[in-house]
């Protein structure tokens, strides 16, 4: 038997990329309070390693969690 080592790049694949520069994703409403979807909706400008992401005209890094879930299926016609 021959054994199979892990290249350093079979980890990433295992990875869950959630999020891609220049996806569209919203606060949910619990962190910004009192203001519309449109208001608390921004595009992602770029996705760190550890998972979270840089938005156009919106300061620091933010996590997943942050946001609400994405439905990738929303615009889709039935």
């Amino acid at each position: 038997m021959f054994s199979r080592r892990k290249r350093p790049d079979d980890s990433r694949q295992n990875e869950k990329i959630w999020a891609r520069p220049e996806m569209k994703v919203t606060f949910r409403a619990e962190i910004m309070p009192g203001r519309s979807r449109e208001e608390r909706t921004f595009r992602i400008r770029n996705v760190l390693a550890n998972g979270r992401v840089v938005l156009h005209d919106f300061p620091d890094e933010h996590r997943e969690g942050s946001f609400e879930p994405i439905n990738f299926l929303r615009n889709t016609v039935k």
